[in-house]
């Protein structure tokens, strides 16, 4: 007698047959999928893209805010006090004990830096703004660099090369292609400019958890890696660095992440979700 097996659809409902089709062909062929809980549902997709709108709001008022002179203790404040008001939370705040709203990272820093009284932008300065938020239980991500007055064209172009890089990433992350080919995009375009990409740190999933699978490298070779499939929400936010790629952890604080060559670094980060035919910036 022929034993019949039933084949469990992977992708949520809110996904096509034709999609379901192409993901259990890859399965077969033994390419690492994600997990299903990774693959959202509309009603976590609703969820998201209402928590993104504030994040991306939220960035669109410090660009329109953020002046030299200012600490980035008022920068903190402003985020709490913008998210706070708009009904939602700044995931950032008490996160595995960070202990601010908010992460500013100016220069040498990489990423992490902590918000201080103590601290002031300065004419010349490049600074990294990460803002993420909590509403209703959803979670988004995105971060901006912002240049403070007289900025050399040195530090101008590593920014621009960063956000192009950010850009380029984003561009190939598409549904069936591997994450190995964003990381090995985003490689290729730092690297051609003669700036280095950091290897200790790497976008992430993001949306019903803060931090969540897969790790999105901004290295990597093409062809390896995870498949991106339709559903994922994840970033994407290459820091480069205008020297090495090494860094190290400030013990004073046990967060701050900077340059070991005390060189500039920059980074802009997006969150996307993947859709059937590309990607949906849903954060910038």
């Amino acid at each position: 007698m022929k034993k019949f097996t039933k084949t469990t659809r992977y992708l949520p409902k809110n996904w096509s047959d034709e999609a379901e089709a192409i993901l259990q062909r890859h399965k077969r062929e033994g390419h690492k999928l994600p997990s299903r809980h990774l693959l959202r549902t509309e009603e976590q997709l609703e969820g998201i893209r209402e928590s993104a709108k504030i994040n991306t709001a939220l960035l669109d008022y410090l660009s329109e805010n953020i002046r030299e002179g200012m600490s980035t203790a008022e920068i903190d404040h402003m985020v709490y006090a913008f998210t706070t008001d708009h009904g939602a939370i700044p995931a950032p705040f008490l996160y595995e004990g960070f202990p601010k709203s908010v992460c500013t990272s100016i220069n040498d820093v990489v990423c992490h830096g902590i918000p201080s009284p103590h601290e002031y932008l300065k004419s010349g300065d490049i600074v990294n703004v990460d803002v993420s938020t909590i509403y209703k239980g959803y979670f988004s991500d995105a971060s901006r660099m912002y240049l403070i007055g007289e900025v050399s064209p040195e530090m101008r172009r590593l920014v621009e090369v960063t956000r192009e890089c950010r850009d380029i990433g984003v561009a190939a992350a598409r549904p069936w292609a591997r994450l190995g080919d964003v990381g090995a995009a985003i490689q290729e375009h730092a690297e051609k400019n003669g700036y280095s990409v950091v290897r200790d740190l790497c976008g992430h999933g993001c949306g019903v958890k803060f931090h969540e699978e897969p790790d999105v490298e901004h290295f990597g070779r093409r062809g390896t890696g995870m498949l991106i499939v339709p559903g994922m929400t994840f970033t994407i936010e290459p820091m480069i660095n205008m020297g090495t790629y090494e860094v190290f952890v400030d013990e004073a604080d046990g967060w701050t992440v900077c340059t070991d060559d005390g060189l500039p670094s920059a980074q802009w980060e997006s969150m996307i979700l993947i859709t059937e035919t590309g990607n949906e910036v849903l954060t910038q």
